[in-house]
């Protein structure tokens, strides 16, 4: 558990180091390189619940619905991100003219539609199961923060679609902060 943890951290450092190199230079290299982080992230988080599912010992319904969550979670975001770096940046790049509705960072978008629906919804669905299958009282934290995490992104991901787009940063304030807690709290555990 321990190494995955320490993994898992240092992904989600890298992510928010991509996030801001982007933010800074605004380049082509920047952007592939926070949206590779992107599918990576997803997949580290795939590998770390899937983990803690066993640490935890979550039911067999549980862990299942968890992977279901978390493999379509990978497979959208890949599809999203995949698409806008070969196709939409690909397209732009020759002087096609590629309407917002098709470009990642705009507005409404189907790659953005996608891209909420594995984080927020599908990644949301995932942490909240996880979060309700422990039952022991001695990771009242960690329960704590995989729910809260899970609600942050169904949130961030309804609010984004129905209220105000801004709503979504409320999702990666969950996927992005609190697993690094719980990463924490899981080696911490693991020591006892």
């Amino acid at each position: 558990m321990k190494k995955i943890s320490i993994i898992s951290i240092i992904s989600i450092l890298l992510y928010f180091s991509a996030v801001a190199m982007f933010l800074i230079t605004k380049t082509d290299m920047a952007l592939t390189l926070w949206e590779l982080m992107t599918i990576e992230g997803a997949i580290v988080y795939t590998i770390l619940l899937t983990k803690i599912c066993d640490v935890l010992k979550s039911n067999d319904v549980h862990k299942r619905l968890v992977s279901i969550f978390l493999a379509c979670s990978c497979a959208l975001t890949s599809v999203a991100h995949i698409v806008n770096i070969t196709v939409t940046r690909n397209l732009i790049s020759q002087g096609v003219n590629v309407p917002d509705y098709f470009k990642i960072g705009c507005w409404p978008s189907v790659e953005m539609a996608v891209d909420y629906l594995a984080w927020g919804l599908f990644m949301g669905l995932a942490f909240l199961c996880l979060g309700i299958s422990i039952k022991e009282k001695l990771n009242k934290l960690i329960k704590f923060s995989l729910i809260l995490t899970g609600i942050l992104c169904i949130f961030g991901f309804v609010g984004a679609l129905a209220i105000n787009e801004n709503m979504w940063y409320l999702a990666p304030m969950g996927y992005g902060i609190i697993p690094i807690i719980i990463c924490i709290k899981m080696m911490k555990l693991e020591n006892k």
